[in-house]
C-alpha cells in the first residue's frame, strides 16, 4: 500500500511541473494588485486566512494562478535524494532530477543578500509581519538546505555542497539576532525581530550542517548559543511554545517535530551531547500526544482533530529519525487510506464534521512526498 501510494503521488507532482495552490496564495489573485487590497494589512491577513479553510477551494474565482514554490523544489529534492538510496537501479534517474530542480532553485534566489536563500513564491501577510513574495525567510532556507544537505550526503552533488555553504551566510549576516544573556534567537527573516523557536532551530540545524562541511567552529559555537535559547523555554511536560509572544503560545505536531529535528541534528553533527535529556524529553511528549490509536496524526497535542498533511509528513519523518518504524507505517497507511486523493494528491485537512479537499502542492503533497520517500528508505 505504501509503496502504491507514493508511486502514485510521485506521478501526480511530475505531472503537474511541481505547481500547485498553496494555503496562503490568495494573495496572488491579481484583485490585490488594486490600491486598497494590496494596502490593507487586515483585508488581506483575512482573506488569506478565509481562501485556506474553506472547505472548497475558490481559487480559480479569484484567478490565483498554481504557484512554483521554492519549498515544494527542495522538499522534491529531499525525496529523490531518498529513492537515490532506496532504489539503486533508478539512481541515474533520480540524480538528474536533483540536478534540475537545484538549478532552478538558483534561479529562485533573491538578489540582495549575503547568502543563497529563498522564499516563497506569494505575498504573506502574517499578524505581525508581512513577507513580500520570494523574499527570504530561514524557515523556508532551513528546509531547502536541509534537503540540500540530504542529497549532498546521498549523492556527492557537488551544487548542493555549495548552496550549503552560501546559505549559511544568510543566517550569520542577514538575519537578526534577539539576545537573552548570552544565548539569544535567531529573526524568523531579515525583516523582523520575531522569535519563533522552530524557526531559530532551522538557522541552528543549517550551521550545523555547514560545520560538518567546512569544519568552521565559530558556526558550532554560534549554533550552540541558538541552541540555548530554545531551550530555556522547553516546558517541564517536554513541549515547546510555538513562539515567545502570548498569542504563540500553543503547542502542535510540526513545529514540535521541527524543534526536535533540528535539535537532535545539532547533536548528531556537532556531537554535542548536553541536550540529550532535553531531546528525550520532547520526544517523549511527541510520541504520547500526536498520534492516535488508529495512527491518525493529531494537529494540536490536546484536540483529536484536526488531521492535517504536514504534521502526517512531520510524524513521518520524527519517528524514522527516532527509530520508531512501526508507527511511522501505520501513520503513513492511515493517511492512503483516508486523505490520499485517486490522482495521488492529498487532501488538506481532516475535521471532526469535515475535510478541505483542496491539495496543496507545498503543505500537502511534497511533504508527504519527502516523507513517504524516506519510509520507503527505511523500511
Amino acid at each position: 500500500m505504501i509503496e502504491k501510494g507514493l508511486d502514485k503521488l510521485k506521478t501526480y507532482i511530475e505531472n503537474e511541473g511541481y505547481k500547485g495552490y498553496d494555503p496562503y496564495d490568495a494573495l496572488l489573485s491579481p484583485f490585490f494588485k488594486l490600491p486598497i487590497l494590496k494596502s490593507n494589512k487586515w483585508i488581506r491577513f483575512g482573506t488569506q486566512q478565509l481562501v485556506k479553510r474553506l472547505p472548497f477551494s475558490i481559487r480559480p474565482l479569484l484567478f490565483v494562478p498554481k504557484g512554483y514554490n521554492p519549498v515544494t523544489l527542495g522538499l522534491s529534492i529531499q525525496a529523490y535524494a531518498y529513492l537515490y538510496q532506496a532504489e539503486s537501479n533508478n539512481k541515474e534517474e533520480y540524480l538528474k532530477k536533483i540536478d534540475y530542480l537545484v538549478n532552478e532553485l538558483k534561479t529562485l534566489i533573491p538578489k540582495g543578500f549575503s547568502g543563497a536563500c529563498w522564499g516563497y513564491d506569494f505575498d504573506w501577510e502574517a499578524r505581525y509581519s508581512k513577507i513580500p513574495a520570494y523574499q527570504p525567510s530561514v524557515v523556508a532556507t532551513g528546509i531547502i538546505t536541509n534537503a540540500l544537505f540530504i542529497a549532498y550526503q546521498a549523492t556527492g552533488h557537488k551544487e548542493s555542497f555549495n548552496l550549503i555553504l552560501s546559505a549559511s551566510d544568510f543566517v550569520t549576516k542577514d538575519l537578526q539576532r534577539v539576545y537573552a544573556g548570552d544565548s539569544f534567537c535567531f529573526s524568523y527573516s531579515p525583516f523582523d525581530d520575531e522569535q519563533v523557536f522552530n524557526a531559530s532551530m532551522k538557522g541552528v540545524r543549517l550551521l550545523a550542517q555547514t560545520y560538518t562541511l567546512n569544519k568552521d567552529t565559530k558556526l558550532k559555537d554560534l549554533a550552540k548559543k541558538a541552541v540555548d535559547f530554545v531551550i530555556q523555554y522547553q516546558r517541564e511536560d517536554g513541549s515547546w511554545p510555538y513562539s515567545i509572544v502570548s498569542t504563540g503560545g500553543w503547542t502542535d505536531n510540526y513545529h514540535t517535530g521541527y524543534v526536535l529535528d533540528c535539535l537532535d541534528e545539532y547533536q548528531t553533527l556537532t556531537k554535542d551531547m548536553d541536550y540529550a535529556e532535553n531531546i528525550d524529553r520532547g520526544y517523549t511528549f511527541y510520541i504520547d500526544n500526536f498520534i492516535t490509536k488508529a495512527g491518525a496524526p493529531k494537529f494540536y497535542h490536546n484536540k483529536t482533530y484536526p488531521m492535517d498533511c504536514t504534521s502526517a509528513a512531520q510524524t513521518l519523518l520524527t519517528t524514522i529519525r527516532f527509530g520508531d518504524k512501526e508507527i511511522a507505517e501505520q501513520v503513513a497507511q492511515w493517511m492512503i487510506q483516508n486523505m490520499q486523493k485517486p490522482n495521488g494528491s492529498f487532501k488538506f485537512r481532516k475535521f471532526r464534521t469535515y475535510t478541505i479537499t483542496t491539495s496543496f502542492m507545498r503543505w500537502s503533497d511534497a511533504w508527504m512526498f519527502a516523507a513517504l520517500s524516506n519510509l520507503k528508505k527505511s523500511i
